[in-house]
């Protein structure tokens, strides 16, 4: 067989065939583009808090191996829950150094003050105004210094956004999976215990919120997830209210899932979970009912869904990220 060279186009002419010939090739990627809805409850950024750990990312997970986008949409304001150092502050002057910070900084100053004037940390001392005694003065201000600092960095020196202590990777095996809904234990070993009721409440969160968005059930919603929450999910739905569209969200199914972080903070409980699950989404125009966006088959979406439980309270959504 032989194959026909086409030959290079050149000019005007032919640079404007070959944008052509360009946009026809990548028309029926685009259509596929397209093609998909993306429109489910989220609308798929990524919206809402983690309580302290809003801007740390949740750790990864065999359903999500890759790292969970920031938020695009959060209340949370950045550093507020992360040390700041005291403004002007020099090497001690750090917030909780207390006496012994003081001290190590005055020493360090005196002697600095007496060997620029001559005197060496212990003026009056003749025998220390020698080059050994200068030598001893240093180093006596160099361990005093470091005993400082590392007693400072022991007390002070903790991340602000702490996750949970590392625990045994969980492999391949009869323990991959802890239920028939397909939830699994992440990297991490949770510092909040997770039972296998939770697991069940995650999952049917994850339908509720989806079946009650495609509803426009904004009163279901608040008892599914938090102010926060629902705040973003109305104006999404006032954004389609104003397009003439609405999104229809249907048989939702958990494939898998792994618990990523398990937390307690005051009296109040988070859990990040990874999940893995097919929906029929789609985009109807409101009058015609005609399809704008997705299709009647099933697609597959991978988020990372926060809930968070008050004491006494039940499991609600607190953020989607997407991965």
């Amino acid at each position: 067989m032989t194959f026909l060279r086409r030959p290079i186009l050149r000019g005007p002419r032919g640079f404007v065939q070959t944008l052509a010939l360009a946009a026809a090739l990548a028309f029926p990627v685009m259509m596929v583009a397209v093609s998909a809805a993306d429109a489910r409850a989220g609308r798929s950024f990524s919206s809402g808090s983690r309580g302290s750990r809003t801007f740390s990312a949740p750790a990864p997970t065999t359903t999500a191996p890759g790292a969970a986008q920031p938020f695009n949409r959060t209340m949370t304001q950045p550093g507020a829950a992360t040390r700041a150092p005291a403004a002007g502050g020099g090497m001690f002057n750090r917030p909780g150094m207390g006496m012994l910070g003081g001290l190590a900084a005055g020493f360090l100053g005196a002697g600095l003050f007496g060997m620029l004037f001559g005197g060496g940390l212990f003026g009056g001392l003749g025998g220390l105004s020698s080059l050994l005694g200068l030598i001893l003065q240093i180093g006596l201000i160099v361990i005093v210094a470091r005993f400082a600092m590392s007693w400072w960095r022991r007390r002070n020196g903790g991340p602000a956004y702490a996750g949970p202590a590392a625990g045994p990777d969980v492999g391949p095996g009869p323990q991959a999976n802890l239920r028939t809904g397909g939830f699994g234990l992440g990297a991490n070993a949770p510092a909040l215990e997770i039972k296998p009721d939770d697991y069940d409440a995650f999952e049917r969160v994850l339908s509720d919120v989806q079946a009650a968005w495609s509803d426009e059930d904004v009163a279901r919603l608040h008892t599914l997830a938090t102010p926060e929450m629902v705040s973003y999910l109305t104006q999404d739905l006032a954004a389609n209210k104003e397009r003439n569209t609405i999104n229809k969200v249907s048989d939702v199914k958990l494939l898998q899932g792994d618990l990523s972080e398990a937390w307690r903070e005051g009296t109040t409980d988070y859990a990040t979970v990874a999940m893995r699950f097919s929906l029929v989404d789609k985009t109807l125009d409101r009058a015609s009912g005609r399809i704008v966006e997705g299709r009647d088959q099933p697609i597959e979406a991978t988020e990372v869904w926060t809930f968070v439980r008050p004491r006494g309270a039940n499991w609600e959504l607190s953020a989607i990220q997407q991965v």
